[in-house]
């Protein structure tokens, strides 16, 4: 077998991988904060921009307060309702009331642990060694995806443009393999 035909095989195989991609997905977004409104909701506001740009369909908006129980029913109805991927945005720090990973990390099926690596990696460019503080991260749900990104547009903007939106279709076609 010649060079040529070990790359053409490489070409096919790449091209196999990516069979399976979602093209447009819905999405929910939940917004965890008790001091905002779905009116005054930047991060959620950047995370549907970002998934929509995409070709993405959101077809939800929810806000909850910092509470386990509220967080993790608004994620298991969105679920329900239909959507394919839930972002959440908010509840991922070290305070006491960040309590968004912890609601959600009993649905996970999965964790996705390179998420939250990622995010971390790209917010320490942005933000330095602070990018520490950050639980961001995600998990399968059956045959759905969750991601939890922090609560400031920032980190909201940087993980739905650079992470979410350019990712979600393909690891979505994994899932559903």
């Amino acid at each position: 077998m010649s060079d040529h035909d070990d790359h053409t095989h490489e070409a096919d195989d790449h091209d196999d991988h990516h069979a399976h991609d979602e093209d447009a997905v819905a999405v929910a977004v939940v917004t965890v904060s008790s001091s905002r409104t779905l009116a005054d909701d930047p991060g959620g506001d950047v995370i549907e921009a970002a998934l929509t740009d995409a070709g993405h369909d959101v077809t939800a908006r929810t806000l909850v307060d910092d509470d386990r129980v509220a967080i993790a029913d608004a994620v298991t109805s969105a679920l329900e309702g239909g959507a394919d991927v839930v972002v959440t945005t908010g509840g991922t720090g070290l305070t006491a009331d960040d309590v968004t990973v912890d609601a959600l990390d009993p649905l996970f099926d999965r964790e996705i642990p390179g998420f939250g690596e990622l995010f971390r990696s790209v917010s320490f460019e942005e933000v330095g060694p602070m990018a520490m503080a950050s639980r961001a991260t995600a998990g399968v749900v059956a045959d759905r995806l969750v991601f939890c990104l922090p609560g400031s547009e920032n980190a909201a903007r940087t993980g739905s443009e650079q992470l979410v939106a350019p990712a979600v279709g393909h690891l979505l076609g994994l899932v559903r393999r």
